[in-house]
């Protein structure tokens, strides 16, 4: 099937036209060169007439005789398009076809050429179009003008199923090659399509690099593509090192500031402590920040989200007796996480343990799939019966840091890391009204195909 914005029904759709307009051009012009060559014909048909005649009249020596006549049975039945006249220098009606009788018929107007011949194309009384044609013949000194006029309306109608008969065939012809462009045009692009595939694969991780044999035209790009993903792993791989290399070169000169301005007192000791602080947690957030970005990138990695699930709900059911959750395990037709796993179990995790705290003895967990906008994706979803939150402290949690009750057990880092996580992989985060009464966090992600892999039994 051709789909619209492809290179398979851009080139239909452009050999579709050029079809068109050379097939309608070819029927045009071999409609006009059947027409001109009937024409040319009829004319010479009229000419030979003219020349019988002449020959006639100078056989019979009395233009006026009965016997001058033509074999053509046509000029002898009335209307039938086919007349013959002989008339004097000065115009008068010597002798006629039995077909004129009673039809008058103007002279040739129109100039000779070379040949002494005159031709015109008129209407006889009956709507019939004519071609006449008239030659000037001198016998015995005497000038006799010779005029024998032909149907060129049954021509134009020869012509006309011609061309009837003409666009039928060509118009077959265009729609064979409309059929056979298209094919030809999904088997030349099949390649483009194993090669669209074959990154798919790398996307989806069941393949570390592009393979295949492509023709010369696109095997330069498969390589090319395949370099770009050494190029990233080797990029990733230095920024990872970098990240650590700067985490340990700037933890360990903070800590030392940090310990020696609390081991002081005095206002100095103080301004250095709260701006050692805060350069730590600058270095943490943004080495997080970096960290998940470097782990993120790279390309191919997936994650089982009900498997991970099953885990993070039996380790939550050990740190939180006192909690029920209940998990509805999906079918084992839900797409998987395209992601890290440590990254799912991550941003799981938080948001599970987070719901244990806050609830009143329930959560519920649920794992589904969603389409919208981005295409197919994961859809977790996490509610409790806890005491909720509203529509602006539901916005304030997720900034990093941030918890509205400092009694609980916690840094406020857990829904901020949540959310650059989801940011790093194009997901969604939301907060709203569970109804258990409590708070009820849905979160989408980017899917993966299974790829043929086959879950294990879980509890």
């Amino acid at each position: 099937m051709l789909r619209k914005g492809s290179i398979a029904a851009a080139l239909f759709w452009l050999s579709a036209g050029w079809l068109v307009l050379a097939l309608v051009t070819t029927g045009v012009l071999l409609t006009d060169l059947y027409s001109r060559t009937l024409d040319a014909t009829l004319t010479d048909t009229l000419d030979f007439h003219v020349e019988s005649l002449a020959g006639a009249l100078l056989e019979a020596g009395d233009p006026q005789d009965d016997g001058i006549a033509l074999a053509d049975p046509r000029f002898e039945r009335p209307r039938s398009g086919w007349y013959w006249i002989i008339r004097g220098e000065e115009g008068g009606l010597i002798n006629l076809s039995t077909s004129v009788v009673g039809i008058d018929l103007p002279a040739v107007g129109a100039a000779a050429d070379a040949m002494g011949r005159s031709t015109e194309v008129i209407n006889d009384p009956f709507g019939t179009q004519l071609r006449m044609v008239e030659r000037s013949v001198t016998l015995d000194d005497t000038t006799y003008r010779i005029t024998v006029a032909g149907n060129l309306t049954e021509v134009l109608k020869l012509v006309a199923d011609f061309r009837d008969q003409a666009f039928i065939v060509l118009g077959a012809v265009g729609i064979m090659l409309a059929v056979m462009s298209a094919i030809v045009g999904r088997i030349a692009l099949r390649p483009i399509a194993r090669l669209s595939k074959a990154v798919e694969a790398v996307r989806e991780g069941e393949s570390a690099e592009v393979t295949g044999t492509y023709p010369t035209e696109i095997a330069p790009l498969a390589e090319e593509v395949n370099e770009l993903l050494r190029s990233n792993v080797q990029i990733i791989e230095r920024a990872r090192n970098q990240v650590g290399n700067l985490a340990h070169g700037l933890k360990t000169p903070i800590a030392v500031l940090r310990n020696e301005a609390h081991a002081r007192k005095g206002a100095l000791a103080d301004i250095v402590a709260s701006e050692t602080e805060k350069m730590s947690n600058m270095v943490s957030t943004y080495l997080e920040r970096a960290r998940l970005a470097a782990r993120t990138s790279v390309v191919g990695k997936k994650a089982d989200a009900t498997m991970i699930m099953l885990r993070l709900t039996r380790v939550m059911r050990k740190i939180h007796p006192d909690v029920t959750i209940a998990f509805q395990r999906p079918d084992a037709s839900l797409p998987w996480f395209r992601g890290d796993e440590a990254d799912f179990e991550e941003m799981a995790g938080n948001l599970l343990d987070n719901a244990c705290k806050w609830s009143r003895g329930q959560v519920g967990v649920r794992l589904g799939s969603v389409r919208g906008e981005k295409g197919t994706q994961l859809l977790m979803r996490i509610d409790d019966n806890g005491p909720g939150l509203s529509e602006a402290d539901a916005q304030k949690v997720l900034r990093r840091g941030v918890r509205l009750d400092e009694k609980t057990p916690g840094t406020g880092l857990g829904l901020d890391i949540v959310k650059e996580l989801v940011d790093v992989y194009g997901g969604e985060l939301e907060l709203k009204r569970s109804q258990l009464g409590g708070l009820l966090v849905e979160l989408r992600l980017p899917t993966a195909r299974l790829g043929g892999l086959v879950r294990s039994p879980g509890n």
